[in-house]
């Protein structure tokens, strides 16, 4: 009797594991869908870097890094190039972060494989290494939006994008990012005035949300 008492003891507590593993498995399911569906709010914007209907922000990361620039020849006749050199962006380099703190993006200039030759801005994926290529189609420094020496606010249209090494498909189907709530990055008015100065660097701090926009109907 001991013996086959024990035994059902022994299957009541199997039991009891499997339910709660099968019950702690089924929330952190439902936890990870509810993250999935979480809605993404844009904060308001300028016209000149809105992003056309039919499109759905579907990711937001959190940049932090540098604006890096080197000085560079520009024409003297030009805005901006009085005395024939100016500073010049390089690349950005910064890490994107979601609202826990984990790493979800890099973020630089890179050759577009779909563009042969021509550098573009670049984001890659931390996760899977799915990466976008883009060009600006919009810009803004409007005070009523962007911070007095901060970068400009930007829409940026994909124009490129491809799956990871193991068919990670995070960022392929992103169509358009906006640079949102930048702060610094700015070129330094100092170390680029004259040729002496050229092939200086810097590297600017800056900080910004990005916004990652998919088509609202799932197509790319």
């Amino acid at each position: 009797m001991n013996k086959y008492r024990s035994k059902l003891l022994i299957a009541m507590q199997l039991c009891s594991i499997t339910l709660l593993t099968l019950f702690f498995a089924a929330s952190a399911n439902a936890q990870m869908i509810a993250t999935e569906k979480t809605t993404i709010t844009v904060p308001p914007v300028p016209d000149d870097v809105k992003v056309e209907t039919g499109n759905e922000a579907f990711l937001v990361g959190h940049g932090v890094g540098t604006q890096n620039y080197s000085c560079q020849p520009c024409d003297p006749t030009k805005p901006n190039c009085p005395n024939g050199v100016v500073f010049t962006l390089f690349t950005p380099q910064a890490t994107l972060f979601n609202d826990q703190g984990e790493q979800l993006i890099t973020h630089f200039f890179s050759l577009n494989p779909f563009e042969p030759g021509v550098i573009r801005v670049t984001w890659e994926s931390s996760r899977d290494t799915s990466t976008i290529w883009a060009k600006a189609t919009g810009s803004s420094t409007d005070s009523h939006f962007v911070n007095l020496g901060a970068v400009a606010w930007l829409r940026l249209q994909v124009v490129g994008a491809l799956a990871g090494p193991t068919g990670g498909d995070k960022l392929v189907k992103t169509t358009f990012v906006q640079r949102l709530n930048t702060v610094g990055g700015l070129a330094p008015s100092t170390g680029c005035s004259s040729s002496a100065d050229l092939g200086n660097k810097a590297f600017v701090p800056y900080t910004a949300d990005y916004f990652f926009y998919k088509a609202a109907d799932g197509s790319n």
